[in-house]
Protein backbone atom coordinates (compact mmCIF):
# COMPACT_ATOMS: atom_id res chain seq x y z
CA UNK A 1 0.00 0.00 0.00
CA UNK A 2 1.15 3.03 -1.29
CA UNK A 3 0.34 5.26 2.44
CA UNK A 4 -0.30 3.40 5.64
CA UNK A 5 -3.89 3.89 7.14
CA UNK A 6 -3.26 5.82 9.89
CA UNK A 7 -1.28 8.47 8.16
CA UNK A 8 -4.47 8.88 5.36
CA UNK A 9 -6.21 12.24 6.44
CA UNK A 10 -9.33 11.57 4.02
CA UNK A 11 -10.15 8.64 6.97
CA UNK A 12 -10.13 11.27 9.17
CA UNK A 13 -12.17 13.86 7.44
CA UNK A 14 -14.92 11.25 6.42
CA UNK A 15 -14.78 10.14 10.06
CA UNK A 16 -15.99 13.40 10.81
CA UNK A 17 -18.31 13.96 8.40
CA UNK A 18 -19.79 10.21 8.63
CA UNK A 19 -20.22 11.56 12.93
CA UNK A 20 -21.62 15.32 11.67
CA UNK A 21 -24.24 13.61 9.47
CA UNK A 22 -25.43 11.03 12.04
CA UNK A 23 -25.79 13.27 14.70
CA UNK A 24 -28.22 15.74 12.39
CA UNK A 25 -29.77 12.88 10.73
CA UNK A 26 -30.97 11.46 14.23
CA UNK A 27 -31.91 15.20 15.60
CA UNK A 28 -33.70 15.56 12.70
CA UNK A 29 -36.30 12.87 13.17
CA UNK A 30 -38.32 15.59 15.76
CA UNK A 31 -39.17 17.43 12.64
CA UNK A 32 -39.39 14.16 10.49
CA UNK A 33 -36.89 15.50 7.79
CA UNK A 34 -33.34 14.01 6.04
CA UNK A 35 -30.51 16.04 6.36
CA UNK A 36 -30.93 17.24 2.79
CA UNK A 37 -34.20 17.97 3.13
CA UNK A 38 -33.20 20.31 5.84
CA UNK A 39 -30.26 21.65 4.06
CA UNK A 40 -32.91 22.46 1.46
CA UNK A 41 -35.21 24.26 3.35
CA UNK A 42 -32.17 26.03 5.19
CA UNK A 43 -31.25 27.53 2.10
CA UNK A 44 -34.60 28.19 0.50
CA UNK A 45 -35.06 30.29 3.96
CA UNK A 46 -32.22 32.28 3.06
CA UNK A 47 -32.52 32.62 -1.03
CA UNK A 48 -36.64 32.87 -1.69
CA UNK A 49 -37.27 31.88 -5.49
CA UNK A 50 -34.02 30.21 -6.00
CA UNK A 51 -34.69 27.38 -8.93
CA UNK A 52 -34.00 23.79 -7.67
CA UNK A 53 -30.55 23.73 -9.81
CA UNK A 54 -29.30 26.90 -7.80
CA UNK A 55 -30.02 24.95 -5.25
CA UNK A 56 -28.58 22.18 -5.93
CA UNK A 57 -25.44 23.58 -6.29
CA UNK A 58 -25.80 25.31 -2.41
CA UNK A 59 -26.29 22.15 -1.10
CA UNK A 60 -24.17 20.48 -2.83
CA UNK A 61 -26.11 18.14 -4.51
CA UNK A 62 -26.58 17.07 -8.14
CA UNK A 63 -29.67 18.56 -9.81
CA UNK A 64 -31.25 15.08 -9.79
CA UNK A 65 -30.93 14.39 -6.21
CA UNK A 66 -32.71 17.88 -5.55
CA UNK A 67 -35.11 17.36 -7.46
CA UNK A 68 -36.32 14.05 -5.66
CA UNK A 69 -36.04 16.58 -2.00
CA UNK A 70 -37.78 19.07 -3.39
CA UNK A 71 -40.86 16.83 -4.92
CA UNK A 72 -40.77 15.43 -1.55
CA UNK A 73 -40.89 18.98 0.10
CA UNK A 74 -43.89 20.12 -2.17
CA UNK A 75 -45.60 16.50 -1.68
CA UNK A 76 -45.44 17.38 2.70
CA UNK A 77 -45.97 21.07 1.68
CA UNK A 78 -43.43 22.65 2.99
CA UNK A 79 -42.35 24.09 -0.40
CA UNK A 80 -44.25 25.66 -3.65
CA UNK A 81 -42.60 26.01 -6.47
CA UNK A 82 -44.23 28.41 -9.49
CA UNK A 83 -43.30 29.30 -12.79
CA UNK A 84 -40.40 32.62 -12.97
CA UNK A 85 -42.57 35.63 -14.32
CA UNK A 86 -39.83 35.80 -17.31
CA UNK A 87 -38.59 32.48 -17.35
CA UNK A 88 -41.24 29.90 -17.68
CA UNK A 89 -39.50 26.71 -17.53
CA UNK A 90 -37.90 27.65 -14.75
CA UNK A 91 -39.36 26.61 -10.97
CA UNK A 92 -39.25 28.83 -8.45
CA UNK A 93 -39.11 27.80 -4.95
CA UNK A 94 -40.32 29.21 -1.98
CA UNK A 95 -40.72 28.15 1.93
CA UNK A 96 -44.81 27.48 2.85
CA UNK A 97 -45.79 28.75 6.42
CA UNK A 98 -45.86 24.96 7.18
CA UNK A 99 -41.58 25.02 5.70
CA UNK A 100 -41.20 27.69 8.11
CA UNK A 101 -42.43 26.06 10.66
CA UNK A 102 -40.78 22.94 10.35
CA UNK A 103 -37.15 24.27 9.40
CA UNK A 104 -37.47 26.47 13.02
CA UNK A 105 -37.97 22.87 14.93
CA UNK A 106 -35.46 21.48 12.58
CA UNK A 107 -32.83 24.31 12.81
CA UNK A 108 -33.18 24.16 16.49
CA UNK A 109 -32.01 20.46 16.58
CA UNK A 110 -29.41 21.49 14.04
CA UNK A 111 -27.93 24.34 16.13
CA UNK A 112 -27.21 21.96 18.99
CA UNK A 113 -25.35 19.72 17.46
CA UNK A 114 -23.37 23.11 15.97
CA UNK A 115 -23.19 24.78 19.52
CA UNK A 116 -21.47 21.43 20.57
CA UNK A 117 -18.82 21.45 17.70
CA UNK A 118 -18.03 25.24 17.88
CA UNK A 119 -17.88 24.77 22.06
CA UNK A 120 -14.28 22.35 21.40
CA UNK A 121 -12.61 25.68 19.89
CA UNK A 122 -11.67 28.66 20.09
CA UNK A 123 -12.65 31.72 17.81
CA UNK A 124 -9.06 31.06 16.77
CA UNK A 125 -9.04 27.75 16.38
CA UNK A 126 -11.88 27.52 14.47
CA UNK A 127 -10.58 30.34 12.56
CA UNK A 128 -8.06 27.83 11.56
CA UNK A 129 -9.70 24.66 11.56
CA UNK A 130 -12.13 26.56 8.54
CA UNK A 131 -8.31 27.74 6.59
CA UNK A 132 -6.96 24.64 6.95
CA UNK A 133 -10.20 22.70 5.49
CA UNK A 134 -10.37 25.28 3.01
CA UNK A 135 -6.68 23.87 1.91
CA UNK A 136 -7.68 20.70 2.13
CA UNK A 137 -10.37 21.51 -0.57
CA UNK A 138 -7.51 23.02 -2.78
CA UNK A 139 -5.47 19.99 -2.28
CA UNK A 140 -8.00 17.74 -3.16
CA UNK A 141 -9.00 19.94 -6.61
CA UNK A 142 -5.68 20.40 -7.71
CA UNK A 143 -4.49 19.00 -10.95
Amino acid sequence: MGLPAGERLGLDIKRTEQALMTAKSAALKVADLTVAQYAALFALADNPGISGAALARTCLVTPQAMAAVLKTLEDRGLVARSPHPWHQKMLETRLTDTGRETLRLADEQAVRIERRLAEEFTPEERDSLRALLARCVTAIQRD
